[in-house]
């Protein structure tokens, strides 16, 4: 049986009272008497839930974070930081899924009203501004990760810059007919990743080539929009119309993320090509995998993404009313076997 904080009051002889006053380090209590059930805390290995917690306070010691997908590997990896992180303050992590945009405003309106979270962490969507006035009228505190408002905290990272040095590396290796394969244009931060990739090819007097440009809603299958476009099936298809161009092909190509990358590895697979030799590739996000099947990616500090964006709304939460943050980050490029190193002949 798991302790409870009863068993923690009867073991140190006091009232649940108290021990709920040493759980949330209130000053109303004795030196004595806090070190006494601080010593049974640790002898019955107790671990104070979340909710428990926060009672004394009147909060839920509960963080909501708001994301477009459970299982893409990018938001995996970001929620895996953003855990570890709140665990570390004693907080719980409620996550909603938004399969569709208009159900974001959904649960953004059902964490003001039912006020069962402390904060809120809203990735990779954008907000409105409506959403924004209710949040500053019920200061219940609200960060962006992945996205930007000059209104609420936000911490990026910096996409165009991104695309831009991605490109650029395939371009400076050699290669003049490079395509950008992307999510869904309406998602963010397809439109600055694309942004960066004319940019590249501009500063190279390369002229933009609109059959090399290629969106995951450029098909009509609903399938490939799945995660608004970021998934395998939607990078695989991307490529095959790519690889159709026959000798209008492209050498290289510049993926928006590194799971449609993957996608687009086993279409040049099936066509008997080899990278990077006949199509070289750079990916985006640096996930797990990548380094598995040796792609070249823009590496996105997820961790460290997670960590400012929870110490940001866990300071806000506790009063200390720091001041508005906007944190972006640059993504660095990491050369792997997928785009190569040397200049084409």
């Amino acid at each position: 049986m798991a302790v409870t904080i009863y068993d923690v009051a009867k073991k140190a002889k006091v009232g649940i009272g108290t021990v709920s006053r040493v759980i949330n380090n209130s000053p109303h209590i004795s030196p004595k008497t806090k070190d006494k059930v601080l010593k049974v805390i640790k002898e019955l290995k107790y671990q104070p839930h979340a909710m428990a917690q926060g009672l004394a306070s009147k909060r839920s010691n509960s963080i909501a974070c708001i994301v477009p997908d459970f299982t893409s590997y990018f938001f995996v990896e970001l929620l895996r930081g953003i855990q570890q992180e709140i665990s570390k303050h004693g907080y719980d992590l409620i996550l909603y899924c938004v399969d569709e945009l208009d159900k974001k405003e959904v649960f953004l309106r059902r964490a003001l009203r039912e006020k069962k979270v402390d904060g809120v962490l809203l990735l990779s969507m954008p907000i409105e501004e409506r959403d924004i006035e209710r949040f500053h009228q019920s200061r219940l505190p609200l960060v962006l990760v992945d996205s930007f408002h000059p209104k609420v905290d936000s911490i990026t990272v910096e996409n165009e810059q991104g695309a831009y040095i991605g490109t650029n590396h395939l371009i400076e290796i050699g290669h003049e007919k490079v395509a950008i394969i992307t999510g869904e244009y309406n998602s963010f931060p397809v439109k600055e990743r694309i942004n960066g990739y004319k940019r590249a090819l501009q500063n190279h007097n390369i002229p933009f080539n609109e059959k090399y440009l290629i969106t995951a809603d450029s098909f009509n299958n609903s399938e490939l929009l799945l995660d608004h476009g970021f998934n395998k099936m939607a990078g695989y298809i991307s490529m095959q119309k790519l690889l159709d161009l026959g000798n209008e092909r492209p050498t290289a190509t510049f993926i928006a993320s590194d799971i449609q990358a993957i996608g687009a590895l086993r279409a040049i697979s099936e066509k008997g090509l080899t990278i990077p030799e006949d199509m070289a590739i750079v990916g985006f996000d640096d996930i797990e995998l990548a380094e598995w099947v040796e792609l070249t990616t823009m590496s996105q500090p997820k961790s460290e993404i997670g960590r400012i964006a929870v110490d940001q709304i866990i300071n806000k939460i506790s009063g200390n009313n720091p001041s508005l943050l906007h944190k972006s980050f640059l993504p660095e490029l990491i050369i792997r076997k997928s785009s190569g190193t040397t200049l084409r002949s």
